[in-house]
């Protein structure tokens, strides 16, 4: 409870208070930390833990200078093209991937983290320069699906999802994590209309039940996050990603549902603005 509390009242005060450089940088770090556990769960060796870590952080940086000298320009179109890349990915080749049990290669898996952590920094970035509280809409997406799926499943739960990947979740969690995303979406709508928000016009222009099979889709994208990087785990004989955070394990633990769903949702947002 007190790591929650810790990091909530960080992210929270970076996303609210942070300048632009300032919150990039910030997720950068985090950015970095995620590639870091991923090059323990892959089978690279130490030579290539060590260059996997080297590129990372070069990657890192020239996304970063990018994002500080020409955020509307070159940032942007490398984001929609680290979106679009990521929801092939997400969508197409890890269910693939999960149905199939079979590991890809340690290179495969060393790309596959890049496909992880980056579009989840472009898509921090991106969506908190469109506003905080978008970005915040969406994460909390991911948790109140996390939360109703925990609650669920621990009240229901009897028929296991993916009992060799990770035992603990069921169908029922699933269903519980689908009603209270709906229930959430349905919040928003009224809120929205009752009183302006910095992402009302989603609501005002489009039809509620668009809106919600859309934050649906993106609570689906959500479990199957939470379910590759337990996969990973799995494989690398791991209980968590790592223990930097007393309690809850490591950054990718944290953040393993939000890296299937905020770039997915960045480039839905991306098309419709071009619409």
């Amino acid at each position: 409870m007190v790591t929650a509390v810790a990091v909530l009242a960080v992210l929270l005060g970076m996303l609210f208070l942070a300048p632009p450089r300032g919150w990039s940088l910030f997720m950068l770090a985090v950015a970095l930390v995620a590639c870091w556990e991923w090059s323990r769960m892959i089978g690279l060796g130490s030579r290539g833990q060590s260059a996997y870590l080297f590129l990372s952080g070069a990657l890192g940086a020239f996304f970063w200078l990018l994002h500080d000298r020409d955020p509307g320009g070159a940032f942007a179109e490398a984001a929609g093209r680290a979106f679009l890349c990521a929801s092939i990915f997400w969508i197409v080749f890890v269910p693939a991937w999960l149905a199939r049990h079979a590991r890809p290669s340690p290179f495969a898996c060393a790309l596959a983290g890049w496909l992880v952590t980056w579009p989840t920094w472009f898509a921090f970035v991106a969506l908190r320069d469109a506003g905080p509280w978008l970005l915040l809409a969406i994460a909390a997406l991911v948790w109140i699906a996390d939360i109703a799926a925990y609650f669920a499943g621990r009240a229901f739960g009897r028929r296991k999802l993916a009992p060799s990947i990770s035992p603990g979740k069921t169908w029922e969690g699933v269903i519980g994590a689908l009603a209270g995303v709906v229930a959430y979406g349905a919040v928003l709508s009224w809120i929205s209309r009752a009183r302006p928000l910095p992402f009302s016009e989603l609501f005002t222009t489009e039809p509620t039940v668009a809106i919600i099979a859309a934050m649906l889709a993106l609570a689906a994208l959500s479990i199957v996050g939470d379910l590759f990087e337990s996969w990973m785990k799995r494989g690398a004989g791991l209980k968590d990603s790592s223990g930097l955070l007393p309690g809850h394990g490591g950054v990718l633990d944290r953040i393993d549902a939000l890296t299937s769903t905020l770039p997915v949702a960045a480039y839905a947002l991306t098309l419709r603005s071009l619409a």
